[in-house]
C-alpha cells in the first residue's frame, strides 16, 4: 500500500521549503521504506533548491538521511526491518566503476542521484494529489518523515550510535575524509592544506589528524572556524581575509610547498592558489563545485614538477565498508563529528537553511 508522509517540498527554483503531504510509491524489489530519524542539510540541497541544477521541481531533496528500516522489497538482502541505516548515494552496481569498487563514478551517477528525479526506469517514487514529484534524490529524498530508498543507498550501521550524530556521513563527511584517506593518502611527515573550513573541510582536517601527516593547515576567512579547526587537529591556520595565502603557506612549509591540498570552497581563484602552493609531486583534490562551465587557468610549466589535480565525488568511497568504519570512529570519539552539528526540528528547515547561509551553522541536522 502506498504511504502518505510529511515532506519538505521545493515548489520551484528559489522557493522556500514547504511542508506538505506526499505519497510514496510501493517499494520496488530493490527498495526499502525508511523512517527518518535525522537528515543533514548540505550545500548541494541548497544549490538544487535555488534552481541551479536541472532537477525536476516541485520535488523533495535531502541526501544525508539516517533512520530505521520499516519495510523492504522482495529482492532486498542487505537490510531488514528494524535495522538502523545511514543513507548515501546510489549507483547502478553493474558498470566498470561500480564493479571496480568506485561507485561514486558510476556511469549513470548523474541521472540516478542528482538530475533525474526518477528511478532508472523513469517511474516516480513520489507524488502529491496524484501528480508525480521530483524524487529519488541520491536514491533517497530524505527531507521527509519517511523515504523510499534505493537498496544501494542503504548502509546498515551500529544501532548503539545515535542516528542524529552520524547522518552527515552519507555525503559531506565521507567526502572530506575520503579526499584525505582515499586520494592523498598522506605519508609520514606530510603537509596537508585544507582550503575552506566548512563541514567538508573540517572533516578533512579530522581525517588528516588520523594519518601520519605532521603539518595540517586549515584556511578560511572566519576566525571561529579556524579556531575550531585547531581544536580538531589543525597544526596551523591561515586567515585568508587578513593574510596572503601563498606567502603564508610558503612560510609554513619552509618554501617547499604542500604535499596535498583539499579544495572545498568551489572558488576557482582559491583552486589556482592551491595548485600554486603544491610541492613537487603534490596533489590538489578538487571537492568544491562552482557553477557548471566554470574554468580555471593554470601555469602549465608549473605542473611539470609532477603536480596532480584530481577531481573527487563523495570521497571515492565504497559506502558499505567506508561508512561503518566512520561510525566506529564517531562512537569511539576519534572522529568528533558532534563539534560540527547543530540540530533543528524538521519543521524548522527554513531556519536551518538561513543559519547555514549566514555561517551560523556548519552542519545543520534536521531531526524528526
Amino acid at each position: 500500500m502506498p504511504i502518505t508522509t510529511r515532506a519538505a517540498v521545493v515548489e520551484s527554483g528559489g522557493a522556500p521549503f514547504t511542508l506538505s503531504d506526499v505519497t510514496l510509491d510501493d517499494p520496488g524489489p530493490h527498495e526499502a521504506v525508511v523512517r527518518l530519524v535525522a537528515t543533514g542539510l548540505c550545500h548541494t540541497d541548497l544549490g538544487v533548491a535555488s534552481g541551479g541544477l536541472p532537477f525536476p521541481l516541485p520535488g523533495v531533496l535531502g541526501h544525508e538521511g539516517a533512520g530505521v528500516v520499516e519495510a523492504v522489497g522482495s529482492a532486498v538482502t542487505g537490510v531488514s526491518p528494524g535495522d538502523h541505516v545511514v543513507l548515501s548515494f546510489t549507483s547502478c552496481g553493474n558498470c566498470r566503476n561500480c564493479d571496480g569498487g568506485h561507485p561514486a563514478y558510476c556511469a549513470t551517477w548523474l541521472p540516478l542521484n542528482l538530475l533525474g528525479g526518477r528511478r532508472a526506469d523513469g517511474s516516480s517514487t513520489l507524488s502529491r494529489d496524484g501528480e508525480p514529484l521530483g524524487g529519488h534524490f541520491f536514491g533517497q529524498s530524505s527531507f521527509a518523515e519517511r523515504a523510499l530508498v534505493d537498496e544501494r543507498s542503504l548502509v546498515r550501521v551500529d544501532p548503539d550510535v545515535p542516528l542524529e550524530s552520524i547522518a552527515p556521513l552519507g555525503c559531506g563527511v565521507q567526502t572530506g575524509v575520503g579526499a584525505v584517506w582515499n586520494v592523498l593518502k598522506p605519508a609520514t611527515g606530510s603537509t596537508i592544506v585544507v582550503l575552506g573550513a566548512g563541514a567538508v573541510g573540517l572533516s578533512a582536517v579530522m581525517a588528516a589528524a588520523l594519518t601520519p601527516a605532521t603539518t595540517i593547515v586549515a584556511v578560511d576567512r572566519v576566525g571561529e572556524r579556524l579556531a575550531l579547526a585547531e581544536e580538531l587537529g589543525a597544526t596551523h591556520t591561515v586567515d585568508a581575509a587578513a593574510e596572503d595565502l601563498g606567502a603564508a603557506l610558503a612560510e609554513i612549509t619552509g618554501g617547499r610547498g604542500a604535499d596535498g591540498v583539499v579544495e572545498t570552497t568551489g572558488n576557482v581563484t582559491v583552486l589556482r592558489q592551491g595548485v600554486d602552493a603544491l610541492a613537487a609531486r603534490g596533489t590538489v583534490v578538487v571537492v568544491g563545485a562552482p557553477p557548471f562551465g566554470s574554468e580555471v587557468s593554470l601555469d602549465v610549466n608549473g605542473l611539470l614538477g609532477g603536480k596532480q589535480v584530481v577531481g573527487l565525488t563523495l570521497g571515492d568511497a565504497e559506502t558499505q565498508s567506508f561508512i561503518p568504519a566512520l561510525v566506529r570512529l564517531v562512537k569511539e570519539g576519534r572522529l568528533p563529528l558532534h563539534r560540527l552539528i547543530s540540530t533543528y526540528p524538521f519543521a524548522d528547515i527554513d531556519q536551518a537553511v538561513r543559519d547555514m547561509g549566514a555561517g551560523k551553522a556548519i552542519k545543520p541536522v534536521l531531526t524528526f
